[in-house]
């Protein structure tokens, strides 16, 4: 089955079309939230992790109750697959997941845009001064 083409581009060369593009975007951002219902019953850690992953991302601050309807009749499915993986149920699952925005190029097609953090709230990175090849070359192999 053939796919659904390019990803759309953030950018594009005239700036009239990227302004019109950009102005039905919707901008959500990575707040560490625990959003939606709880998942109860008797499903895997893995099932569980996954379904977390959907509470705290950007993406479901935008979720209304049939989403989250959704994720939930989704979980029967993803520990079946878990527990037994099949193309079927990944087929299902991709499929539904592409609906709510999982990838980066369904939140594009979605116009939903994931804002990065600041500059401020980024973690710094300490740098430590090499003064040889050898210095690089041993901290790559764990010497230091």
């Amino acid at each position: 089955m053939a796919g659904r083409g390019p990803a759309p581009k953030e950018q594009h060369q005239r700036e009239r079309d990227t302004r019109r593009r950009q102005s039905d975007v919707v901008s959500v951002s990575q707040d560490g939230e625990i959003r939606g219902p709880e998942l109860v019953g008797p499903f895997s850690d893995e099932t569980h992790a996954w379904y977390l992953d959907w509470r705290v991302s950007p993406q479901a601050s935008l979720f209304t109750n049939t989403d989250w309807r959704r994720l939930l009749l989704l979980a029967p499915i993803v520990d079946s697959y878990f527990r037994k993986p099949s193309a079927a149920a990944l087929s299902e699952i991709r499929l539904n997941e592409e609906r709510l925005g999982a990838t980066y190029v369904d939140r594009l097609r979605a116009k939903i845009r994931v804002e990065k953090e600041s500059a401020q709230e980024a973690e710094v990175v300490q740098l430590h001064a090499v003064t040889s090849r050898e210095d690089v070359m041993a901290r790559m192999r764990g010497d230091k």
